[in-house]
């Protein structure tokens, strides 16, 4: 019996194993991912918060800083003097040369002029209408990130770009507090750039691919990649009010994991606004993190395949025993004369061993026993021969065979004379009689063909016709089994001759009672005309009897 391969035990016992090992790994892998890629996120996040919160601390104190120096410029004498301008421009420069952030410092008169500056640089330019100048006249006044157009005309610029400055500026008194003149500085927008590397740096070398912004208090990007300087950042970091850093789909439609912090000043400076901001590409954040998922399900993949192999080999040992029964039930199913194997391997294998066991004893003997009863029931205890019943079964049986119904020669026979023998020597004669007919009969047909004892002396018998046969064949057959029971018998210690009569028909696909009667009409017409003869009634099987006629 062919079993197709995955419909066996051990093929679906294997593919079991594979894929709960595998949905394990798929469950299991996606749940480490999520959970790392959530762990990664807000440890990532509170670390570009921490840098950004670092970085805005680091400008606001250098501003402080800064501020606080300026203060203490602006108290030292040589300032207070506006006559002393060579002591004040000396002064100014050694500041600069400490302090390289410094783009330009100035001092100017009460009017706005500049009286002293380093390197000389806008004396005697009057600045009474800069911001510098207006705002510096009553306290120290701080000014945002803004382009000088004067000093980008005369100060070094090797980069070639816009060069931009933070003001910060504040009023000079003498001793009485009357104002003297301003003292103003532009502090170099490269120095928030050089911040900002100096505590990047470190962290780009773990998170690859992190950047840096500033951004003004009007959101206008101050610092960060050249492309976006200038321009509003375009997304809203308020709508994050609860933590420092969050997932923020930016204008340049890629997700960024997005640290941030704002400015809040320092001791005396209040700040100007200024938020900075960290950020790193989701794809490379969590690049790890995927990484750890995609090794999770790829060896997940590979447990599944060794699993498979070895619930496959497994399997094959919990089965064999089984494929032993069910080989011998096949075998036996077939004919074979085996008997179910006692398999003793597990208790559950030795108890459906024996179990099955006494079940096919119990069918074999019940099977020995319907035979037996079918053999009574579909044969004639006198003659040997199949009864009327055996008859009818062999019938059905050509109808319902799958190929094409082949064509039968139906012969009815009835014997001559056998009612006086067996008035004259009794019944047991007769039945040893008809025994003996019976005899002959089988020894006249061919296989294929059935001889059956239908009632008292009359016998029907169905002859095959092969291919290329006539009904010709039918006729020399009824006149062998004529002479055939023509010979004499010896019955009582004598020789008893005894003839028969034959009428004969074609069944081929049609009813086969029609056909049978038409053959027991040709038997009377037979009788009619004499013993010890044979009738043919062909007339309603033209057809059959024409196909038949020209193969010969």
């Amino acid at each position: 019996m062919l079993i197709t391969p995955l419909r066996s035990l051990r093929a679906r016992f294997a593919i079991l194993v594979a894929s709960v090992v595998l949905v394990l790994s798929c469950i299991f892998g996606a749940a480490i991912g999520e959970s790392s890629i959530s762990r990664l996120e807000e440890w990532t996040g509170l670390q570009l918060g921490e840098a950004a919160f670092s970085m805005v601390d680091r400008l606001d104190r250098d501003m402080s800083g800064r501020s606080q120096e300026l203060a203490v410029l602006s108290e030292l004498q040589a300032l207070r003097n506006p006559e002393n301008v060579g002591e004040a421009r000396a002064l100014l420069n050694d500041l600069s040369d400490h302090f390289p952030s410094y783009s330009w410092i100035g001092l100017t008169n009460a009017s706005g002029k500049v009286v002293a500056s380093t390197d000389g640089l806008l004396e005697g330019v009057d600045i009474s209408a800069r911001p510098v100048f207006t705002n510096g006249l009553e306290t120290t006044f701080i000014g945002d990130v803004h382009e000088a157009v004067l000093l980008a005309q005369l100060l070094p610029n090797p980069s070639g770009e816009a060069m931009k400055f933070v003001d910060i500026s504040m009023p000079v008194r003498d001793a009485a507090g009357t104002l003297v003149g301003v003292l103003a500085t532009h502090l170099s927008w490269e120095w928030a750039d050089e911040v900002g590397r100096s505590l990047f740096e470190p962290l780009q070398k773990r998170l690859p691919g992190l950047e840096f912004l500033v951004v003004s208090k009007d959101r206008t990007v101050l610092l960060g990649p050249r492309e976006m300087i200038g321009k509003p950042i375009g997304i809203k970091l308020e709508d994050h009010p609860m933590q420092n850093w969050s997932v923020v789909h930016w204008p340049d439609g890629t997700k960024y994991l997005t640290g941030f912090a704002e400015s809040l000043g320092f001791e005396d400076y209040p700040g100007l606004g200024w938020t900075v901001i960290a950020r790193q590409p989701v794809k490379l954040a969590f690049a790890e993190a995927r990484q750890l998922r995609n090794e999770i399900f790829a060896w997940g993949a590979l447990l599944s395949l060794a699993f498979a192999a070895i619930g496959w080999f497994a399997a094959g040992m919990i089965t064999r025993p089984l494929k032993e029964i069910v080989d011998a039930a096949a075998r036996i199913s077939e004919g074979a004369d085996v008997r179910i194997p006692l398999l003793t391997s597990t208790r559950e294998v030795e108890a459906l061993s024996v179990a099955i066991r006494h079940l096919v004893d119990s069918l074999t003997r019940k099977r020995t026993q319907l035979a037996v009863v079918e053999g009574i029931a579909y044969r004639d205890t006198v003659t040997g021969l199949p009864n009327r019943a055996a008859l009818q079964k062999y019938v059905e049986t050509v109808r319902t065979a799958d190929e094409q119904q082949p064509s039968f020669g139906v012969l009815c026979l009835d014997l001559d004379g056998f009612k006086p023998i067996n008035d004259r020597f009794g019944h047991a004669a007769g039945d040893a009689l008809l025994h003996e007919v019976g005899l002959r009969l089988s020894a006249s047909i061919r296989d294929g063909d059935i001889a059956v004892r239908h009632g008292g002396d009359e016998f029907v018998l169905l002859l095959r016709l092969r291919p290329g046969e006539s009904v010709r064949n039918v006729q020399r057959a009824a006149e062998r089994i004529i002479a055939r029971l023509a010979e004499p018998i010896s019955l009582a210690g004598e020789a008893i001759t005894i003839g028969g009569s034959v009428g004969g028909a074609l069944w081929s696909g049609g009813g086969f009672s029609e056909a049978l009667m038409l053959a027991d009409e040709a038997l009377y017409q037979a009788k009619g005309a004499g013993k010890g003869r044979a009738s043919f009634n062909f007339a309603s099987n033209e057809s059959v009897q024409q196909h038949h006629t020209e193969t010969v």
